[in-house]
């Protein structure tokens, strides 16, 4: 499979693409085997979903808030992604479908749920999501598992991106990428960043990068390739004008066959022989364009952008109370999830943080857990 010669350094001139469908097929089984069509038609390898259990995901209070909004599938947030969310006997018919077609099938695991039942329909790789990307125990359950891993990056800092090379380290396990991404949609070229690539290589030599793309366009796609890309994502449409906040930054069918023809292309005169380029280099091969400087700008520095906070707020994963909890409690392992809640509570990465610590307040199931709650422990 050539994802796993991929992640096994077998071959280094190739490039894995993946179309994110996501949920931009409307909540419409006939509209998601119409794209995984037309993916395979265009060349990719992989289509990909997103894969929710909502309560394991989300908090009660987060789900039944209201959701107004051009793109709203329902008036509360949790009737808009009901509507989109596929069944897993669904999953399982567009698994056959597109197995029946010769292109792989997967999904993003939004929570331990999703993960425990995207291992068990035995897919090629299993994807963690950059809202997940500071979820550790979600982190350290897939890293048990022998299926590969995709990891994307966005929303994160670069002390959270060690931890996750660290927790798949402690596991042993090495079939796993890191993804360049930056989530904003659609992403500015001077916050793309495209630069953070071979940086990675450098800071992670064993581990092969990918770049998952929300930028407008195929050039910046094409630019993080250059840099040492070997695993391209990106979202996938039908039309760019339907409803839905994903469909904007998607690349459409043309598009997409342009970006899959362009990197047969660098393939077949062998640019792809060689690892990385250089910013000078790249300007070269693709031409003197404005955005792809911007792209292309040193940067040392991996931390969360600016235009990364709408999608934080909206998305960010937070600590919650995983069951009701008595004042004076000291927090173990098994009293904490990690959900989109509304209002949010401390952050994902500061779970292992708070064990241990004593409670000055009781809480309730779902609760978010914040800092006035917490008393620490001498």
């Amino acid at each position: 499979m050539m994802l796993t010669d991929i992640l096994e350094r077998k071959i280094r001139d190739s490039v894995y693409i993946i179309a994110e469908i996501g949920q931009n097929h409307q909540g419409c089984l006939a509209v998601a085997k119409s794209m995984i069509l037309r993916a395979k038609s265009i060349g990719c390898h992989c289509v990909k979903f997103q894969k929710s259990d909502l309560k394991a995901k989300f908090t009660h209070s987060a789900l039944q808030r209201q959701y107004v909004s051009e793109h709203s599938w329902g008036s509360t947030y949790g009737q808009h992604k009901e509507y989109l969310e596929f069944s897993k006997e669904q999953y399982r018919e567009l698994q056959s479908f597109s197995h029946d077609i010769g292109i792989d099938f997967t999904a993003s695991a939004m929570d331990e749920r999703s993960l425990a039942f995207l291992e068990e329909l035995k897919v090629p790789f299993i994807k963690i999501g950059s809202g997940d990307a500071n979820n550790f125990p979600l982190l350290i359950k897939a890293s048990r598992l022998e299926t590969p891993l995709i990891i994307s990056t966005g929303m994160q800092n670069i002390s959270t991106i060690d931890k996750i090379v660290e927790i798949m380290g402690q596991a042993g396990k090495d079939n796993f990428a890191l993804m360049h991404c930056v989530s904003a949609y659609p992403v500015p070229p001077e916050a793309s960043n495209v630069g953070l690539i071979p940086m990675f290589i450098n800071r992670y030599p064993r581990i092969v990068i990918g770049y998952s793309g929300h930028e407008l366009g195929i050039d910046i796609t094409q630019a993080a390739i250059l840099s040492g890309a070997r695993i391209v994502e990106r979202h996938f449409t039908l039309d760019k004008d339907q409803k839905g906040s994903d469909h904007c930054c998607s690349l459409d069918p043309q598009e997409f066959k342009s970006l899959v023809d362009r990197i047969e292309r660098l393939k077949h005169i062998k640019v792809l022989q060689k690892n990385t380029y250089c910013a000078a280099e790249i300007s070269n091969i693709l031409g003197d364009k404005l955005e792809l400087k911007e792209a292309l700008k040193d940067i040392t520095k991996k931390e969360i952008q600016e235009c990364e906070l709408p999608c934080q707020r909206k998305l960010g994963k937070t600590i919650v109370a995983s069951r009701n909890l008595k004042k004076g409690h000291k927090l173990l392992m098994e009293d904490l999830a990690i959900k989109v809640s509304e209002p949010s509570g401390i952050p994902a990465e500061m779970y292992f943080h708070i064990i241990g610590m004593e409670l000055i307040e009781e809480l309730n199931e779902d609760d978010p857990v914040i800092a006035a709650v917490l008393s620490s422990v001498e």
